[in-house]
C-alpha cells in the first residue's frame, strides 16, 4: 500500500487519540489505580501509626512470617527486605520502621488467593526495629527484627 497523505493523516490521528486516551487514564481500569492515603504516611510515633492503620486490634506475634533483612545495614538509605508468610488469606502486608520520622515504609494490599511474598527497599534513619504486620481474615499477625544502621559502613 503506497504511503499517501490521507494514510499519513489517518495514522497520525489514530496514534494521537491513543496517546491522549492513555495519558489521561481512560484506558486504565479503575482497579489498577493505586489508592494513596496520605494519612497513613503521617509522621509520628509508631504506636500512633499502628492505631491509625489497624485500629485497636491486637497484633499477635508469630513465627509464620519470615523476614529476610540484614542485621547490620551499612547504608541506611537502601535497606533490602523480603517478606514471606505461610499464613492463610493474607489481604495486606505493612512494613514499619520504629524510629523513622514516618514509621510506615510500605503497604502492600494482596488478593487472598496469592502467595504472600513481597520484596522492597526502604530507608532507615537509625538503628531500630523493623515491623511487618500481616492482615488476614482471622486477625493481625506481626513479626519484627532489629536492624543496626552503621555510619559510613564502618560496622561500629
Amino acid at each position: 500500500m503506497p504511503n499517501t497523505r490521507r494514510t499519513f493523516i489517518k495514522r497520525t490521528l489514530a496514534f494521537g487519540a491513543g496517546a491522549l486516551a492513555s495519558g489521561t487514564g481512560w484506558l486504565v481500569p479503575s482497579e489498577a489505580r493505586a489508592r494513596w492515603t496520605a494519612d497513613d504516611f503521617r509522621p509520628g510515633p509508631i504506636q500512633a501509626s499502628l492505631t491509625r492503620l489497624f485500629g485497636p486490634g491486637k497484633i499477635t506475634e508469630t513465627d509464620r512470617i519470615g523476614l529476610k533483612l540484614p542485621q547490620i545495614a551499612e547504608n541506611g538509605a537502601v535497606v533490602p527486605i523480603t517478606v514471606s508468610t505461610t499464613l492463610d488469606q493474607v489481604t495486606a502486608l505493612s512494613i514499619l520502621v520504629e524510629k523513622n520520622p514516618v514509621p510506615l515504609a510500605a503497604r502492600f494490599e494482596l488478593s487472598p488467593e496469592l502467595e504472600a511474598f513481597v520484596s522492597a527497599r526502604f530507608k532507615m534513619a537509625e538503628t531500630s526495629d523493623v515491623w511487618v504486620v500481616a492482615e488476614t481474615g482471622r486477625g493481625l499477625y506481626g513479626a519484627r527484627q532489629l536492624v543496626k544502621v552503621t555510619i559510613g559502613g564502618c560496622g561500629g
